[in-house]
């Protein structure tokens, strides 16, 4: 009788999930201290740390249900698919928050950024940075495509790295 081949798609949409939720407390954490407007250097480390530390989790349970042998292509698939399935819940959690939750999210932000921006261009009038603030407010759809892609990215470097370190080749008999 022939073993059943593992698919990884279940433990990417399991694993992404939990990603998805875990970044989403993570974010109404940020909310309730009220640092959701910065996107300090701490804030990107802690959800990289997270991203890995799931992805890593993921890799290893599709290779102990693969009984013990993980293709680097497989690891791959896990962590580009959690990181896709994340990154989807994260983004709808972030566009709720900025179009229900907190409508004056933009202009909160743009208050915020306007005085570092001031001290950088200090020939920029008040006139210029309204302009440029609208334009700004017309693009803020780009950032969730570019959000997906720049964690696909994220993920595939994950997945390769914990696929490289967990790797264990079927053997050939």
């Amino acid at each position: 009788m022939e073993e059943q081949q593992v698919k990884t798609g279940k433990f990417a949409l399991n694993y992404g999930v939990l990603l998805g939720v875990i970044s989403v407390v993570f974010g109404v954490m940020l909310y309730t201290q009220k640092m959701h407007y910065e996107t300090s250097t701490a804030v990107i480390v802690i959800s990289i740390v997270i991203m890995a530390a799931i992805t890593f989790f993921a890799v290893n349970a599709f290779k102990k249900a693969n009984g013990g042998f993980l293709k680097i292509s497989d690891a791959l698939k896990v962590a580009v698919g959690l990181a896709l399935v994340g990154t989807i819940i994260s983004l709808l959690y972030q566009y709720v928050l900025t179009h229900f939750i907190e409508p004056d999210f933009m202009d909160k932000a743009m208050e915020i950024a306007k005085p570092k921006a001031m001290a950088n261009n200090p020939n920029m009038t008040e006139e210029q940075w309204q302009q440029g603030v609208e334009m700004q407010k017309g693009f803020a759809w780009i950032q969730y495509p570019v959000v997906l892609i720049m964690n696909s990215v994220i993920g595939l470097i994950l997945g390769l790295i914990t696929g490289l370190i967990l790797k264990k080749s079927q053997p050939e008999y």
